[in-house]
């Protein structure tokens, strides 16, 4: 299920990718701070840069953990703009939007197609090594991580060049907004998010997830 989601998910950011509007605006400041629209652009293109990474990768290293405490190890998701985790993510996706867009584009549509074909084809129960985070997840978990990212930047994107944002099925949605939940739910503690959804009078400042 998720291996599908995914699929309709990595299409959809394609499709946003190759919008006129965003090769129109890919040099202005995007909705994300020190980002450019490129190099935002770029960043969500690399969500399907890395499933193929993954997957070419070496099997064996590092422990498998559960998909919440990949977020609560990884230093960027509570980590200012300056750390360099967060420095490295933009100066990474500006060095690719540099290609310009037309370049990025095409090597997203040809990337969209291996992948169309290789993720249905891992065995149900495929670990994934990271490499950059040193631990290892289920391949669902990964796909569901990247699934995310790609739901929150398309928004982020699509603000940022004045058009709407992209329309995603419930199969998307659904396992994006539990993942958010939960990881509010860790970040804040249960009471603040049952308040923010129910007591706007109550409401905390903020459930953010990072």
């Amino acid at each position: 299920m998720i291996r599908e989601s995914y699929l309709l998910a990595a299409n959809s950011a394609v499709s946003l990718l190759g919008d006129p509007a965003v090769a129109a605006a890919w040099h202005k400041p995007s909705a994300l701070t020190e980002f450019s629209v490129g190099g935002l652009a770029a960043h969500l293109a690399n969500q399907l840069v890395r499933v193929e990474d993954v997957l070419a990768a070496d099997r064996n290293g590092g422990e498998l953990i559960p998909v919440l405490q990949h977020f609560v190890r990884s230093p960027w998701v509570q980590a200012g703009l300056d750390h360099e985790s967060n420095v490295s993510v933009r100066q990474g996706g500006e060095k690719v939007a540099s290609e310009g867009p037309e370049t990025l584009t095409a090597r997203v549509t040809q990337l969209l197609g291996r992948l169309t074909r290789d993720v249905p084809a891992q065995e149900p129960e495929r670990v994934v090594f990271l490499p950059w985070a040193g631990w290892s997840l289920d391949l669902d978990d990964f796909l569901l991580t990247r699934m995310m990212e790609i739901v929150v930047h398309s928004d982020d994107l699509a603000a940022s060049v004045g058009i709407s944002t992209p329309e995603l099925p419930a199969e998307v949605i659904e396992p994006v907004v539990d993942l958010l939940a939960k990881l509010a739910v860790y970040r804040h503690g249960p009471t603040a998010v049952i308040r923010a959804l129910s007591r706007t009078e109550r409401a905390p400042a903020t459930i953010s997830a990072f």
